[in-house]
C-alpha cells in the first residue's frame, strides 16, 4: 500500500515544536481588525496550541512532518 501524503494545506498552517506539540496561528486575525478592540488585537497575536480533541486527526494528516 502506498504511503499517506502530508496534507499540503495543513502543513502550511501547523508547526511541530521540538517537544512534539502542535502549534497553530490564532483565529479571528484575517481582517476587520479596526472593529476589534486594541486589547482583543493584542491578545490575538502569536500562536496557540492545537486542542487535544483535534490532535489525533491532525497528526494523521501531517504524519510525514513528525
Amino acid at each position: 500500500m502506498p504511503k499517506q501524503k502530508t496534507h499540503s494545506g495543513l502543513k502550511k498552517r501547523i508547526k511541530v515544536t521540538g517537544t512534539g506539540k502542535l502549534v497553530r496561528g490564532q483565529a479571528y486575525t484575517g481582517h476587520l481588525a479596526m472593529n476589534k478592540t486594541t486589547k482583543q488585537n493584542r491578545q490575538l497575536r502569536g500562536e496557540a496550541q492545537v486542542s487535544d480533541s483535534d490532535k489525533k486527526r491532525i497528526k494523521s494528516l501531517i504524519s510525514n512532518m513528525l
